[in-house]
């Protein structure tokens, strides 16, 4: 998914991004290109050395053109009408696989809505338009597109939180290295949690003693519940349109076309 998401900045993580902006500058000038990324990339793992930060999932990263790219036309993936996205991003089929995990996973949703408020439809919903139900959550580590928005000028602090962030996932060992891959834009897992919020929100839901986002389908459909719950989702609330949930989702991302899209997928799946 684009990085219009995973929501508003509240005031722990406003401390966080001060305190990434200060190591954004201790690490070295941002840029619009690539030419100045090796030399970043360096000024960084000396900074984070510093911090306690083990920079070694960095080894032999390479400025990411392509994440660049995507960064810079965001808005084309949220143009167009709302029929329109969801054509795009949760057409029929969708809505018909989504009812069948309605029924075939009912225990566990169950549990999920039980422990967080959360209806069924609503982290279907959202699994299937990030992911395709986990069908589509890319293979591409996590590191070298991360390091580049942190270089890059546009959202520099933000994304060196986010850097910092996915290095502690891997020095912690909540997820290995080798193991934190995505679609190309620095998120994890089968809804593309940005790893600051990996950090705030994933849950061992199935006991496993890990926090995996990226195999277990419980942790993946409870973390996402967790994550809204989070941000206020009030129990059994509705999700359209003027009704109480329907601000959450603007923590979710941050574009219209995609809030009243997950909620009109929901009602179809719930419907």
């Amino acid at each position: 998914m684009a990085l219009l998401a995973k929501g508003k900045v509240f005031a722990a993580t406003v401390l966080a991004v001060v305190a990434a902006a200060t190591g954004a500058q201790a690490a070295g000038k941002c840029g619009k290109d690539g030419s100045g990324f090796t030399a970043w990339v360096e000024a960084y793992k000396s900074d984070a050395a510093r911090r306690g930060i083990d920079t070694g999932p960095l080894a032999g990263i390479k400025y990411d053109t392509g994440v660049i790219r995507i960064d810079r036309s965001q808005h084309k993936a949220f143009s167009g009408s709302v029929e329109q996205f969801l054509a795009r991003r949760a057409p029929a089929s969708y809505v018909s696989k989504a009812k069948g995990y309605m029924k075939s996973q009912a225990g566990l949703l169950k549990r999920i809505e039980d422990r967080y408020g959360v209806q069924p439809e609503v982290v279907l919903a959202i699994w299937g338009m990030e992911t395709g139900f986990g069908a589509n959550s890319g293979n591409k580590s996590v590191f070298g597109p991360l390091a580049t928005l942190a270089y890059d000028c546009r959202r520099s602090a933000f994304f060196t939180n986010e850097l910092d962030s996915a290095l502690e996932i891997a020095q912690k060992g909540y997820i290995a290295a080798s193991q934190m891959k995505g679609a190309g834009f620095g998120e994890l897992g089968q809804t593309q949690f940005l790893p600051s919020k990996y950090l705030q929100y994933a849950v061992d839901f199935d006991g496993d003693g890990r926090r995996d986002l990226i195999h277990s389908r419980a942790d993946v459909l409870a973390s996402t519940a967790n994550f809204l719950k989070g941000h206020g989702w009030v129990a059994g609330g509705g999700y359209g349109p003027g009704e109480v949930n329907f601000r959450v989702w603007n923590d979710w991302n941050r574009a219209s076309v995609y809030q009243k899209g997950l909620a009109e997928f929901a009602r179809r799946i719930a419907n």
